[in-house]
């Protein structure tokens, strides 16, 4: 059988947000349970900003996938994607090639679903404001799955160009702010950016925020280490607390059992939070996890 080509307006379309959002809880539930195999992500540098991760992964009753994401600093300026990616699915069978997703829309959106699902899991129930601080495509994806586990809340979109941050919160019935207007009063705070320090301090965070990051940019981030430290954790898996590029710089040091997996939460063998008055933080690396989810729901609406 040929294989299929499904591009980035087929990918896009095949992605609704409370099909994702389902499918993502379905899939770290059965990778907390051991039923998925997600080998740490590999990387090949090349050289000035430039370089590529591999990411192959296997669910039971599914497509192997391997995906490829590059990571290509000078790209915006060309007008191109920082972060472009593949996906191949091969039937687990025979090994044959069944599809390639066009995957650079897929990861931004998978992406924002992991933290939209983790918002679900572990924001306060009474949560009513977001904040999102970022102005391209990853935090273009997050105002689009907001509605999906927040409905009726006021969103807020900052970012250091003011003129970014108005397009996209025209473009998503959102509200333009200054960062630290952003964050002042929200329940939840999605940071969306690929800096590599801190964007904000601990300190500005209110009692009872959740907040989402799930920029990688190492060998910093954007994540201040200290809201690591001392939230209640959450990660996708412990394999975040590994060395880049299979895990995340902001995490180096900590005790991965102090986290909780977002597949245990959703199993019941870990919280999401304990009650109203503490901070907690989903720290997102980017697993395969997510990909294979994603990517079987838009081969199921592929047909």
């Amino acid at each position: 059988m040929r294989p299929i080509v499904l591009g980035a307006e087929d990918v896009a379309r095949a992605l609704e947000p409370a099909a994702l959002l389902d499918a993502l809880a379905d899939a770290f539930a059965a990778a907390a349970r051991g039923e998925v195999v997600a080998p740490p992500r590999g990387a090949l540098a090349i050289d000035d900003g430039r370089g590529l991760l591999v990411m192959p992964g296997h669910r039971a009753g599914g497509p192997v996938i391997v995906k490829h994401v590059g990571l290509y600093d000078g790209n915006p300026a060309r007008g191109l994607p920082h972060h472009p990616a593949t996906i191949c699915a091969f039937d687990a069978d025979t090994g044959a090639l069944r599809a390639v997703l066009e995957a650079t829309e897929l990861t931004a959106i998978r992406t924002a679903g992991a933290a939209a699902l983790s918002i679900r899991l572990a924001a306060r129930p009474d949560a009513r404001v977001a904040a999102v601080i970022g102005a391209g495509p990853v935090a273009a994806a997050h105002l689009r799955m907001l509605p999906a586990v927040l409905p009726g809340a006021e969103v807020r979109v900052a970012t250091r160009d003011p003129v970014r941050a108005a397009a996209l919160a025209a473009a998503h019935g959102a509200v333009a702010a200054a960062p630290a207007d952003a964050v002042r009063g929200a329940d939840v705070v999605c940071l969306c950016t690929s800096a590599r320090a801190p964007v904000l301090r601990a300190d500005a965070l209110a009692t009872g925020t959740h907040l989402t990051s799930v920029g990688f940019a190492p060998p910093g981030g954007e994540l201040d280490p200290e809201l690591a430290r001392s939230a209640r954790l959450l990660v996708e898996t412990r394999d975040a607390f590994a060395p880049p590029p299979a895990g995340c710089a902001e995490l180096a040091g900590l005790d991965p059992d102090a986290a909780a997996e977002l597949g245990e939460v959703l199993i019941g063998t870990r919280q999401g939070r304990a009650d109203d008055d503490e901070i907690t933080v989903f720290k997102s690396m980017g697993t395969v996890i997510e990909d294979l989810a994603a990517a079987e729901v838009v081969l199921r609406a592929a047909g």
